[in-house]
């Protein structure tokens, strides 16, 4: 497979100054493809402007994660890359209007980054526009996020959100609050625009 860069940082140079309709899409190596390229679009296509955030401002190999054919575990396959905008040591959260934490192999490793947790933390502190997918749900789990929040995830991952205090249920949106999130890719469809609502509201406030 041929890989195709996407970033903005291509195109105007780097990262303009943050404007209330920027919005984080957190993103590592080995970050599931259709889970950051799919909120990516949609919050271009509602006017808003995604900022693809990293440990470091670089090129990222993301991953397609799928069920073959007589596989009882997800089989990871090479996907497209996607250049980060911004490193999360640079990264005032305020200056955000929403944050989106992408699924994939890259969280397991990214919920030790002491700068994303920072962030993290922030945005719960805000009560800012949140969505999560699958893995994503480590990293505010990690950051001591979760605790009494509803939210779905992939069933592989339901630990490591109940350890944490969570509430996971089985469903493709599931609202709590400020927080948004849904299980695999599967379903985009269902809890994306729920997300993007939110970011919707926040930005007219």
């Amino acid at each position: 497979m041929q890989l195709v860069p996407v970033s903005r940082a291509a195109f105007d140079g780097g990262v303009s100054a943050a404007t209330k309709s920027e919005v984080l899409i957190v993103v590592g190596d080995a970050t599931e493809t259709v889970d950051t390229l799919y909120p990516y679009y949609r919050l271009q296509e509602a006017g808003f402007q995604p900022v693809v955030a990293a440990p470091q401002r670089k090129r990222y190999h993301m991953v397609l994660h799928e069920l073959a054919a007589g596989w009882e575990v997800t089989r990871e396959f090479e996907g497209y890359t996607i250049d980060a905008d911004v490193a999360f040591a640079e990264i005032e959260p305020d200056d955000y209007l929403g944050i989106f934490f992408s699924g994939g192999r890259a969280p397991e490793y990214l919920r030790y980054d002491e700068h994303l947790l920072r962030i993290t933390r922030r945005f719960f502190e805000r009560s800012a526009p949140i969505a999560s997918v699958c893995h994503g749900v480590e990293i505010p789990a990690a950051a001591g996020c979760v605790a009494g929040r509803r939210m779905a995830t992939v069933p592989k991952c339901r630990f490591d959100l109940e350890v944490c205090g969570g509430v996971f249920v089985d469903a493709p949106c599931v609202v709590d609050g400020n927080l948004v999130s849904g299980r695999t890719y599967h379903d985009h469809g269902h809890y994306v625009g729920a997300w993007i609502a939110l970011l919707e509201a926040a930005r007219s406030e």
